[in-house]
Parts: structure tokens; sequence; C-alpha cells
């Protein structure tokens, strides 16, 4: 590892390996692999060599520094765990007494504290010089270094003085007042506890004493009486025990606890009793036991018979439990002990500064140490890669650099040892480049010329518009279609050509496609041009480039004035052969009729008139069935415009579902609706129109019962609503598939074949498109599109 605070020597060609370092650094060199090196380079590198060792020799006092100065930090964290309050298995909720060692701990970091921060002055002040020599690198070794400090300065200082406030509070919460006033006055409760188990030991004995000298319960005659006394003495005064002995030190009557442990009221007794015997007075003793502490009192006995003397003595045993001593023997030690350490207040304070300033310089240490190792790392191949650009500036295009490592650095060097092999070839790649480039204009030009007599020979009309709204292509077959020069609206806003020259036709697309955001738009419709009322077929696409970037519009559009013209004459020649046949086929059983009525007339037959009724009905039965296919060729003639408002169009499917689902108990409705799909622009009563005869057309093919499904879904990016409605009948024949929806065509006995005639003529209105195919595995459907 290099030494971090070591700085790059001023003046030296930094051409040999990097000092100290784990991985040889780059070494600039023009001499090809494999030559010699002269003997100047070899000086150098001896030099560099020397340097190595004395980059060590540096870096060793600051690991001997931290391999003291850790392990001594650690022992004062662990053994500050064991002399702080309430720390460790103590009951204790003072600083112990143990804190000495800490405290040594503690000043070993100060020294240690004191070291580096020498060290790091060192370090601080050589690369302050070296920023004033401008040596290469020493910029952007101090900007790295200060980047490091400046981080770690702020949040490392902030938690410093957070920690001194904290331990400042912690050691004066110790040593406060109320914790002096708590323990002692738990002190005062514990030794008044004390003492009171001694008064009430010695009043108890002194009640029963004179309840026994005023009853005279000592004689021989009132044992019996004495020992009921005592029983009923001992629960009245709550003791554990009451023994009475007579002046000879017999044992007269004992009354005991029984839930007193029997080995703490043998204690011995005889001696309290001798004492009190002699010497006529009260006396207590205090014995001690593995299950507590009894506290007896004994009082002498008067007698009645001898004035003066004493008939015996009552002892009065009160028992102290164990865990109630433990914990009154606990206060105690914890006042003295407090007492004792609260004289070390402020050298605590001080140790616990002393431990935070450790580690707060020893943080900044680490960060400054690591911000000279990191920025080391990267100034000196910097260092290598300056030389050897100087190199090839000059013009010395042999020149490499010889490494070794294999992280970062090294692939910089490989990628500049890369470089300079390009760089010998770049000569010739690029007048090579600029002769493909030179081929590739050629070729560019070629295409945009064809591209534009493309433009300029196609039938339709080409209008292209950039995305700043400026017409930029008008071919001569939009001139000749409209009747206007190209030059009269190249280069001008959208909005303002049109409507100069009235093709509101195209402003309308062009508004449709900004107003929805749409890639393309087809519209069919009339208008005025040049005083000729012509048919445009108008498509508007939107032109993106490779990246997806909007680049404008470009409108193609035709003139449809003669063919659709010529698509009516056809439509209509088929419609009167179609209505001619239709009339045809209802002539021939009239004519018959009328032909038999005769001739049974002039036969005067006698059946005539079943015959003329038979007849005449049949006649009658044609007629209406003529009346109604031309009832139903002029609604279709005389269908209404519609009349377009925003209405919903799942609210459409579900109006008509429900009345088929009332009258056709048969049917399963199969219903997949896009919420997704916003209002439509439409004909209300016309769009009902289409699916009551798309309904019933399903229905037929199903015989009045099976599965019918209806499913819409909105095409995002063309701005459609998709719509389909699907059956499971007979299906549709191929030879039909063209003819579906030509008037008067229909495979149903009582069908007019204007039913799909009318759906695909409101389809058309509506600017939608409609199609009809097989479904699977089963029966048609029919899908059409509406705009959004």
């Amino acid at each position: 590892m290099p030494d971090p605070f070591e700085p790059a020597q001023p003046g030296k060609r930094l051409s040999g390996p990097a000092k100290g370092s784990a991985e040889e650094h780059p070494v600039v060199s023009a001499q090809p692999e494999g030559t010699k090196l002269p003997e100047r380079a070899r000086y150098r590198t001896s030099e560099a060599s020397g340097e190595v060792d004395r980059r060590r020799l540096h870096l060793r006092p600051v690991w001997i520094v931290l391999l003291l100065l850790v392990p001594c930090l650690v022992l004062t964290v662990y053994y500050s765990q064991y002399t702080m309050p309430g720390s460790g298995d103590s009951d204790s909720l003072v600083p112990g007494t143990g804190y000495a060692f800490v405290l040594l701990l503690v000043n070993l970091d100060l020294i240690g504290l004191v070291v580096l921060t020498l060290l790091l002055s060192r370090s601080l002040i050589k690369a302050y010089f070296e920023r004033r020599h401008h040596l290469i690198g020493s910029g952007f070794r101090a900007k790295l270094v200060a980047a490091f400090i400046g981080f770690s300065l702020i949040p490392t200082v902030l938690l410093a003085f957070v920690a001194s406030g904290l331990v400042n509070k912690a050691v004066d919460v110790w040593f406060s007042e109320q914790i002096e006033h708590v323990l002692n006055d738990s002190y005062e409760v514990a030794r008044m506890h004390h003492a009171g188990h001694i008064a009430l030991a010695i009043n108890a004995a002194r009640a029963i004493s004179h309840e026994i000298f005023r009853e005279d319960l000592m004689t021989s005659e009132q044992r019996d009486l004495l020992l009921a006394a005592m029983a009923r003495k001992r629960a009245e005064h709550h003791v554990a025990g009451v023994e009475v002995f007579s002046s000879k030190m017999e044992t007269l009557t004992k009354a005991l606890d029984p839930e007193v442990p029997a080995m703490v009221l043998d204690l011995p007794i005889g001696q309290l009793v001798l004492q009190v015997l002699s010497g006529k007075q009260e006396l207590t003793s205090v014995q001690e036991a593995q299950n507590g502490r009894l506290v007896r009192a004994g009082v002498p006995i008067a007698s009645n018979v001898r004035r003066g003397e004493v008939d015996g003595v009552v002892v009065v045993d009160a028992y102290v439990p164990e865990s109630l001593l433990a914990k009154m023997e606990g206060i105690g030690r914890q006042y003295e002990a407090y007492k004792q350490i609260k004289a070390m207040k402020n050298p605590i304070k001080a140790g616990a500064y002393l431990f935070v300033a450790v580690v707060t310089v020893l943080i900044l240490f680490g960060a400054t140490w690591f911000g000279f190792y990191v920025a080391r790392g990267i100034t000196v191949p910097i260092q290598r890669l300056a030389e050897a650009t100087e190199a090839i500036a000059q013009g010395d295009l042999n020149v490499r650099i010889a490494v070794k490592a294999t992280d970062e650095i090294g692939t910089l060097v490989d990628s500049f040892n890369r470089m300079t092999e390009d760089l010998k070839g770049s000569k010739s790649k690029l007048e090579h480049a600029n002769v493909s480039l030179r081929r590739s204009n050629l070729e560019l030009d070629r295409r945009r010329a064809y591209t534009e007599a493309v433009v300029d020979t196609i039938a339709a009309g080409v209008l292209s518009i950039d995305r700043t709204g400026l017409i930029t292509t008008f071919n001569p077959s939009a001139e000749r279609i409209l009747g206007v020069w190209g030059d009269q609206l190249r280069g001008r806003p959208v909005s303002e050509a049109f409507k100069e020259f009235g093709l509101d036709l195209f402003q309308s697309a062009f508004d449709r496609m900004l107003a929805d955001a749409r890639d393309s738009l087809s519209l069919e419709g009339p208008m005025e041009a040049q005083g000729k009322f012509l048919t445009i077929g108008l498509n508007c696409s939107r032109m993106r480039d490779e990246a997806g970037k909007d680049l404008g519009f470009v409108l193609v559009f035709e003139d449809l004035t003669e063919l659709i013209k010529a698509q009516k004459a056809a439509a209509w020649q088929e419609v009167a052969q179609r209505i001619a046949h239709e009339i045809k086929n209802p002539l021939t059983p009239i004519q018959l009729s009328a032909q038999r009525l005769r001739k049974k007339f002039f036969e005067k037959a006698a059946d005539f008139e079943s015959i003329f009724d038979e007849s005449t009905e049949v006649i009658v039965n044609e007629v209406n069935g003529l009346k109604r296919m031309v009832d139903e060729f002029s609604k279709f003639a005389r269908m209404p415009a519609p009349q377009m408002a925003r209405e919903s169009l799942h609210e459409v499917i579900r109006e008509v579902v429900a009345l088929y689902r009332g009258a056709h108990r048969d049917l399963e409705w199969m219903l997949d609706l896009d919420e997704t799909l916003p209002e439509l622009n439409l004909d209300r009563e016309q769009i009902n129109r289409v699916f009551v005869n798309l309904f019933d057309n399903a229905i037929q093919a199903m015989n009045q019962k099976g599965r019918l499904w209806v499913t819409t879904r909105y095409d995002t990016k063309r701005h459609k609503a998709v719509v389909s409605v699907a059956d499971e009948g007979t299906g549709i024949n191929p030879e039909d598939q063209e003819k579906l929806f030509v008037p008067y065509f229909s495979r149903k006995r009582t069908g007019t074949g204007l039913g799909l005639a009318i759906v695909r003529r409101i389809i058309t209105d509506h600017e939608g498109q409609i199609q009809a195919g097989n479904n699977q595995p089963k029966g048609a459907v029919f899908t059409f599109e509406l705009p959004v």
C-alpha cells in the first residue's frame, strides 16, 4: 500500500514504477517491448526503488500508532461498560470505583491522538508546499483531500458536540441532588425499617410482660392459660415468635409462626435470657441466618410475690426476610459508594470528553488519510499519462506506457496504448473515411433526386408540413388536383394557406391530427377548389425519425370524383338489376293467378268462387311484398344525415342488449367492454339501428338460441374504437363474402337484403369501416371501427 501522506518529489521525471504500490503503476517508455533500457532509465528505476523504501519507513510510524491506538480504544469502550452507571450485573445507579483503569486508557488514547495529529499535520504541510510549487496532480490531490475532510468534518464535529452534551448531561444526572436525595431517603427508609422491627419486638415484649404480670400467669396452675395467651399475643402483635422463660431459664411456653423458617427461630437464645435475668432490664439482639435476620427483644417479668424480683423473661422474635434484608443492605452499599464516587465527578467528565475528542480526531484522521491514499492512487498514473500525452503532442507516436495493474488505472493505460496504436493508422483511415464520405454524399444526392422525382411524378397529391407548421412540399399532382401553384403554398403557415385557398377538408384533417395526437387519419369528403366541386380522399400521417422524434405531417390525397361517379353508376346498375329481379319474382305468380282466374271464368267452372278467392289472395300477397320492398328501398335511399353528439357507446350497447335479453330467453350474451374507451361523436339512433340489424342477423343464424359475443376495444395508437359482434351460427360462405353489404343481397327467404347495406351506410357516414368474417370454431363475426 502506498504512503498516502508522501507527496510526489518535485522536479523528478515520473517514469519509474509507483512508489510503495503493490501493483506497478505505469512507466512511460518510448522503447519497444523487449529492448534494453538505457543507463539513465535504469538510474531512475533504482532511484524509484530507494523512494519506495523511504516511503515504507515513513509509513511505519503510522501503522505503529494505529496498532497501539485501536486496542486502547477497544479496551476503553469495553471497560467503560462496567464502570458506567447501571452497567454489567451491578444494581448500582452511579459510577463504580473502577474508573482509574479507564482514565489510564483515555490518557493513552490522548497520546495516540497527539501523535496522529502530528503525522496529519506533516502530510498537510507537504501537500500545501506541493500546491505552491504547482506540481502535476497537486491541485487535484488537494481538492480531493479537502473534499474528504469537508464531507467528514461537519457530521463528525456535530456528532462530537452532541456526544459531549450528552456526556455532560449524563454525568450531571448521575450526580444530581435528586439522585442524592433519593439514595439518602432510601438509606433512611432502610434504617428506619430495621429500627421498626426492633421497636416492634421490644414493644410487643413489654406488653406481653405486663399482661403476664397483671394476670399472674407465671404460676403452675395458669400454665395452659399462659400457652393460649402467648399464641393469641403472637398473632395480635404480628411477630415471628413469643417465648416465656422462668427465672431458672426453663422454657415455660413457646408460640412460633409456622411460616418463618425453623432454622431461623432455632438460633441460640440462652445468652439473651441470662443477660435479662441478671441485669433485670430490657435487652435486644440481632442474629443473622442464611434465610434472613432475627430481631429478638427480652423483657423481664416482675414477680407478684417478691417485690423487686423477677419471675421470668418474655422474648419476642421479629423476622426480617432474606429478600428484604438484601435490598436494605444493597441500599446501604449504594449510598456509601455514591458518596465515595461523587468526589470524582469532574475527572469522569474530563475522561469522557477526551474519549469523544480522540474518536473525533481519529475519524478526521481516517478521512484525511483515505483522501491522500485515493488521491495518490489517481494522481501518479495521471502524471505518467500527462508525460506520455506531451510526447504524443510533439509527434512521437511510438510512446507506450508499461503497466501491470488490473484495476481501472490499468484499463485506462491499456486504452491509452490502444489509442496511440490507433493514432498511428489514423491518417490513412481518415483519408479512407473522407473518400467514403464523398461517396456517401453523392449517394445521398442521388437518392434525394430520385425521391423528388418520385414525388413529382406520382399521380397522387403530396403535401408535407414540418413540425413548425410550415408547408414544405407541394408536388405537381397536388397543383393539378387543387388548381393551386406550389409556390403559393410552400413556406407558408398551414392555417393561413388553407384558409386563403378554401382547403377546409385539409384544415379539418390537420386540426384533428393535432387535437387527438394521432399518428394517422383518413378522410373522404367533398370540397370546392378553384370553382370545381371535388371529392377528395385524404390520408394524413405523422412523420418520425429513427429515434421517434416528430418531424411533421405528410398529406397524400387523390381526386375521387370520377371514381365515385363510376362506383355510383355501377352500384345503381347492380341495384336496378336486383330490383328488376325482385319485381320479376312476384310478377310470375300474379300473371299465373290472373290467367287461371280468366280461364276458369270463361269455362264457367263450378269451383270458380274458390279459385277466385285463392287467386286474388295470391295477387294481394305478392303486391304487398312489392310494396314492402319499395318501402325499404325508399327508406334506404332517404336515410338522413347523422346528427353527431358526444355519446357513450357502451350505454347504447347495454340498452340494445337489455331489449333483446327480455325477448330472447335462450340467448347467452357475452359482453367484454373496454372501460378505457372514451365517449364518441355519433348519432345514437343510427348506431342503435346498427346493433339491431347485426343482432337480428346473428339471432336468425343461430335459430333463436346460442351465445352472442359483443366486444369493444380502444386502439389508443390509431384513436379508434373497435367493436366486434360474433355468433355461433352457420357462418358466411366464401362466395358471399364480397356481396354481404350489397343492397338486396340476402340468403334468407323473408329478407330484403338491405339490413347490412344500411349498417355499412351508417358506419361510413360516421367515418368508420366495417368488415365481416367467420368466427372460430363456428359462426360469423362483424367488426367495425369508429373514430374517437
